[in-house]
């Protein structure tokens, strides 16, 4: 199998390791900030801003769990823990009975609203403001080909 590995080059490992030292650091700095100010973890966040987006502030959980890119079981525990903070609730599903929806609630809309202000001003401070808008369209187009890539890889 070694034969077969397509090793990086070294320019290629240095972008590969940049690349996730950038997204750690971002989001480690990001989840202390949020979790610091607003009281409310980067998942938690990420939840809620999914359900923002979503028609009536609701989703399955399958649909949520795959646009988190988390596995099943996490999505069950993290909404329970949610559940008991207030934050969302959980509706059955009555259409075909083996599914579940996440609902935000007003004091999940509460803390997202709280928490959204500082989560942008965080992202300006400790990455917009440090590229270029030439750099900034470049890191969009990769990103969404990149995504678009395996997204494709994921459809049936």
């Amino acid at each position: 199998m070694a034969d077969s590995v397509r090793w990086l080059t070294a320019e290629e490992q240095h972008a590969w390791r940049s690349f996730i030292r950038l997204h750690d650091k971002l989001r480690g700095r990001l989840s202390r900030l949020l979790q610091a100010e607003s009281h409310v973890s980067a998942a938690d966040f990420g939840v809620l801003v999914n359900l923002t987006d979503a028609p009536d502030g609701r989703e399955r959980v399958l649909d949520l769990a795959r646009a988190l890119e988390w596995e099943k079981s996490r999505m069950s525990h993290h909404i329970a823990r949610m559940v008991k903070r207030g934050l969302v609730a959980r509706d059955e599903c009555t259409e075909d009975g083996r599914g579940a929806f996440v609902v935000i609630t007003d004091a999940g809309r509460s803390a997202i609203e709280a928490a959204a202000p500082r989560h942008v001003e965080a992202v300006r401070a400790l990455f917009l403001d440090h590229v270029t808008p030439a750099e900034l369209r470049m890191l969009a187009r990769i990103s969404e080909r990149v995504v678009d890539k395996l997204e494709e890889e994921d459809s049936p």
